[in-house]
């Protein structure tokens, strides 16, 4: 799915709730890249994927848990998750930031549980409800979720986040994979040639097998 090229989020996500942003207010962890997997992994695997972008949403339900199985749990791959915003990228960063908000060890089951909620999202329009919903979860309340879609310095961060990998990764749109630094776009993986956008399990098996030897 296409992102918005070179653009300022600042103010963006802190609309779905139509109310103006704030200094301080919240606590998103800080980390820049949310990672799974061991350090000691001979494989890493980077992804660029956003709340909002269907494909994304499918790879995350459908090859992600079996990948996760078969490579980061066994110690094989470090997977390492970049936030990227598509359109509505309102919506996009405003579930990164409660993620972020619901702390390192709770970030991934939330980004998860908005991937699975998507289809309910957009079909329903009832985003806030939905975002709330997951949220409240993870044991956030509501004054805590509003502060952290309205912080304006950890909003700056993340829009921050998605211009270098615009300008320095060069990711153009999501999903986009990398393994052990190089993009596999381009790459004949599994008998075809992988022009990004979703990939198979096989396809992501024969880019990672032959490092793991």
């Amino acid at each position: 799915m296409r992102a918005f090229s070179r653009w300022i989020v600042v103010a963006a996500a802190v609309g779905l709730l139509a109310a103006c942003g704030q200094k301080g207010g919240g606590t998103a962890a800080s980390q820049d890249v949310m990672s799974l997997g061991s350090d000691a992994a001979k494989v890493t695997v980077d992804e660029w994927a956003s709340i909002t972008c269907p494909h994304c949403a499918r790879f995350s339900e459908e090859v992600f848990p079996a990948f996760k199985a078969k490579y980061i749990d066994t110690g094989k791959v470090k997977y390492r998750f970049h936030e990227y915003l598509t359109p509505p990228a309102q919506v996009a960063a405003a579930g990164f930031l409660v993620a972020r908000c619901a702390g390192p060890d709770k970030y991934f089951s939330v980004v998860d549980a908005l991937f699975h909620s998507q289809e309910e999202m957009f079909q329903s329009g009832d985003v806030r409800g939905v975002l709330f919903r997951i949220g409240r979860s993870t044991g956030l309340n509501d004054d805590q979720i509003t502060a952290c879609i309205q912080n304006e310095d950890t909003l700056k961060a993340l829009n921050d986040r998605v211009q270098n990998a615009i300008t320095k990764d060069e990711i153009t749109g999501t999903p986009s994979f990398k393994v052990n630094g190089k993009k596999l776009d381009g790459q004949v993986l599994a008998g075809q040639t992988y022009n990004g956008g979703e990939i198979t399990l096989a396809q992501l098996s024969a880019a990672v097998d032959p490092l793991l030897k």
